[in-house]
Parts: structure tokens; C-alpha cells; sequence
């Protein structure tokens, strides 16, 4: 009998392990979208700061509209500027697959690309809300203790991310994502060539829309690490955005905010 309830308790604990073992790459990169972003319509501001050696040079603000595409499960986003004030009223519109910039002073919608850059090291695609799961194929690489920006160790899986769709912003993807929270640590960012563009960490996980997401993202220059661009995710906020919004030809009608 004691015999019998050893193997029990062996079996037991194998199947233990064999649960958390059994996480698909797909299972962990959406485990990991939905820490990042709520499952319905919301809002934020984003305010973006550039630091050359530590020191601030250039600082933007954005507001963030982003509503989930039910058909595609991607995310449509509408990106306002706010700040500084020569940039005021400008506009970003992604509605997979097309990226449309609106200026105001103009009147014209130009077609451009997520990886223009916006600020320091930060693309328009760095800002966009995007489910990962959707527009790419991942690969366990296997298990890694990292020290996250707080100076904390994380366990956490490392994954190798791949393009499978045209709307995917960049080719290849690293990512580093914690067990059991399924938080985001890090991520590297490759062009097409294969060449390393920048390291990105997520940190100052806070309750937000629910549950506890990442209220700062720091992005870090491959080539020169003194180069440095911070996101901070601020007044973040459920809130109904209409479908009109998400149209090209409606951007010269949105309100004002």
C-alpha cells in the first residue's frame, strides 16, 4: 500500500510538472498580450523622453486609441499628438494592414512605415498596441534567470519570434517572458538583414484597466547604449472609440481632445 501511494504521489508531481512543461510557445506570447493589453476598447497617454548619456533631450506625448479588429483579433490603433506643440493635432492611423500619418497644416494622409522613427530610439510601431500572438510564429529556445530593470531575477522563457504576417512590424523578435505571471521582461528587435535595432525591457508593473500591466517600457540603442528612449503609459482608461475613427477619409473630422 505504501508502496502503490509512493507512485501515486510520483505520478502526481510528474503531472505537475508536465502541465507547466506543456506550455506552447503560442500558449505564452498570448498569456503575455493579454498582461500587456486589455481585451477591450481603451486609452492612454504615452509620454516618450529621449536621453543621450542620461540626460533628457527631447520629450513627446500621444495619446493612444486602441480597439481589438474581431475578424483579425490584431489590434486598430489611432495615435494623436499632443506634445510638444508643433507636433499638436497630428495623427497615426493603423488599421491592418495600411499605417497612415495625418497632418493637420496640410490636410493630407500619407501611407508610412511602423518603423519610422518617432522619438530617440522609439519607432511608430513601438507605440502601436499589438497582440504578438497573431502576427507571429514563436520557438522555445528554453529557460533563462535575466535581471530585469528593477535589478530583480526573473525566470522566465526566452522565445524566438518570426514574422508570419505582412502586418508583423518587425522580421525576428526575441522575447523574454516570466513564468507563472506571464509578465514581459525583455525583447530585442531585428531588421530584415538580421541586424540587431534595439533591446527593450518592460518594467513598474502596476494594477491598470484590471489587472497588473507594465506602466514603463524602456528602449535601449543596440549600437550605442547611451542612446535611450523611455515610454511611460500613463491615465490609462476603458473608453468606447467609434468605427468611423479607424476610416482614412474620417481623420479630418475627429474631435479635438
Amino acid at each position: 500500500m505504501r508502496w502503490m501511494m509512493r507512485v501515486l504521489l510520483a505520478l502526481s508531481v510528474a503531472g505537475v510538472g508536465f502541465s507547466a512543461a506543456a506550455q506552447t510557445p503560442r500558449d505564452i506570447i498570448a498569456a503575455a498580450d493579454k498582461v500587456r493589453n486589455p481585451g477591450q476598447p481603451f486609452r492612454s497617454t504615452n509620454t516618450l523622453t529621449e536621453y543621450v548619456s542620461g540626460q533628457p533631450r527631447n520629450q513627446d506625448q500621444l495619446v493612444v486609441y486602441a480597439k481589438e479588429d474581431p475578424a483579425t483579433h490584431q489590434f486598430r490603433n489611432l495615435v494623436r499628438y499632443t506634445e510638444p506643440p508643433r507636433d499638436a493635432g497630428k495623427i497615426a492611423l493603423f488599421s491592418t494592414p495600411n499605417l497612415w500619418f495625418y497632418d493637420p497644416a496640410s490636410k493630407a494622409s500619407v501611407r508610412i512605415s511602423p518603423q519610422q522613427r518617432l522619438i530617440g530610439q522609439a519607432a511608430i510601431g513601438d507605440v502601436l498596441t499589438v497582440n504578438l500572438a497573431v502576427d507571429y510564429t514563436g520557438t522555445l529556445l528554453g529557460n533563462e534567470t535575466i535581471t530585469d530593470p528593477e535589478h530583480q531575477q526573473r525566470q522566465c522563457w526566452h522565445l524566438d519570434l518570426q514574422a508570419a504576417t505582412d502586418s508583423a512590424i518587425y522580421r525576428r523578435v526575441e522575447y523574454w517572458v516570466e513564468h507563472g505571471s506571464f509578465r514581459p521582461v525583455k525583447a530585442k528587435f531585428y531588421s530584415d538583414s538580421g541586424r540587431l535595432l534595439k533591446i527593450l525591457y518592460y518594467r513598474s508593473f502596476r494594477e491598470q484597466l484590471g489587472a497588473m500591466r507594465p506602466a514603463e517600457a524602456i528602449i535601449i540603442d543596440a549600437v550605442n547604449s547611451s542612446l535611450v528612449t523611455t515610454i511611460a503609459f500613463g491615465n490609462l482608461r476603458f473608453q468606447d472609440i467609434p468605427e468611423a475613427w479607424f476610416q482614412r477619409d474620417y481623420l479630418p473630422r475627429l474631435p479635438k481632445e
